[in-house]
């Protein structure tokens, strides 16, 4: 008899896959007689590869500059696992130094930005750009306006990390005095970067050890399933490295530590390894690797999970609704053991409210989510205050 047939069935869940950790992106640059025919300066060419043979068998492989070449090889040995590989056209490598230069990257940046599950940044080719003594001995090196423009990239997308490599020719007290005065330029970012050093060798052939150390930073990921990020990024041996460019004592490595310089150390016995995992802030709470990009992860994935809250109506069902879904997510952190409990005991706290959420904001189309949690490795709780929707 026809009649109303009532089925019963589950919602498809809004809170799917977790933020990726392990993408990286290498940028490089293409010199004029490089450029692939039509494009012109500030154009760029990207492609994605998963292994070593994909970019050594690309077509256009010609167009990347040979830091990129040895970039990939070294991330790939050391535990990589997909990359995005940039080639932007410049009339020079001066270029890079200009301050005309973040016009020429408005295109890639665009890019960028476009691209979310990238979370790992390195761009070789900076590594070798001049430094110069100021008057007043100030050590200022070319590189330092790009790395400034990228280190507020990466604090703008969320879960975004920059590794610097140290200039070429520069050590010792030259090498810790420029580094001071770089990381007073923008303390607001500098927990977004870290700086490694020295250059490494692979018989007489020396590069810088950023696409080495971002291999390593993918490899303690797989090694300690199913997120891997609460783990410094360090004393593990790295692959394709026969020897530093210079050997560093026990003391140096200390000595650079304390000045957020992350060396790179023989080990006897063990190989050549990162001794270090400090970001390139002072502020206790984000002066380690992980807990940097511990809070990256949770805060770019609270507000992918929450999107969709947008289009919704603005109240307090809402609200609800969205409490009970940071704290799932937050939940499934603390089980993976991103968390520690706070001195109160209390693993984390989220807050979507009446209180945290006045008429002002409800009606210009916002929904405040105030989370408090304490990544492993930091020594106090950290309030995030996240703003949805605003369209």
């Amino acid at each position: 008899m026809p009649g109303i047939i009532v089925q019963h069935g589950h919602r498809q869940p809004r809170n799917k896959a977790l933020v990726r950790c392990d993408v990286t992106a290498f940028i490089g640059f293409a010199l004029p007689d490089q450029w692939p025919e039509g494009y012109q300066r500030g154009d760029f060419l990207e492609i994605l590869i998963r292994n070593e043979r994909e970019f050594f068998s690309y077509s256009l492989r010609n167009v990347f500059d040979k830091t990129i070449e040895r970039a990939v090889r070294n991330f790939f040995i050391n535990g990589g696992a997909e990359a995005h590989i940039f080639a932007v056209c410049i009339d020079s490598f001066d270029d890079l130094m200009s301050p005309m230069m973040n016009s020429d990257l408005l295109e890639l940046f665009h890019r960028l930005e476009a691209e979310e599950d990238i979370s790992i940044l390195n761009v070789p080719m900076l590594a070798y750009m001049p430094c110069q003594m100021l008057a007043n001995g100030d050590i200022l090196c070319g590189a330092e306006r790009l790395y400034l423009r990228l280190l507020a990239h990466c604090a703008q997308m969320n879960n975004r990390f920059l590794i610097l490599d140290a200039p070429k020719d520069l050590h010792d007290e030259f090498l810790i005095r420029w580094i001071k005065r770089f990381r007073s330029l923008e303390p607001r970012v500098s927990s977004y970067g870290a700086l490694y050093y020295p250059w490494l060798c692979e018989r007489d052939e020396f590069f810088p050890p950023g696409a080495s150390v971002a291999g390593l930073y993918v490899e303690v990921e797989k090694q300690h399933p199913p997120i891997g990020i609460q783990w410094p990024p360090a004393n593990l041996p790295l692959r394709g490295v026969t020897h530093p460019v210079l050997e560093l004592s026990y003391q140096e490595v200390s000595q650079l530590s304390q000045e957020f310089i992350n060396a790179i150390h023989t080990v006897a016995g063990r190989g050549i390894m990162p001794m270090g995992a400090r970001t390139l802030s002072s502020e206790p709470i984000f002066k380690q690797i992980n807990s940097r990009r511990i809070m990256n992860m949770i805060v770019e994935q609270i507000r992918r999970d929450s999107q969709w809250a947008v289009f919704e109506v603005n109240n307090p069902h809402l609200w609800a609704v969205v409490s009970r879904d940071v704290r799932f997510r937050l939940e499934e952190f603390w089980n993976a053991g991103l968390l520690q409990r706070s001195s109160n005991g209390e693993k984390y706290d989220v807050n979507c409210n009446a209180e945290n959420n006045p008429p002002e904001l409800v009606d210009a189309g916002y929904i405040n989510v105030e989370v408090r949690l304490q990544p492993v490795g930091t020594t106090e709780q950290i309030l995030v205050d996240l703003n949805i929707g605003g369209l």
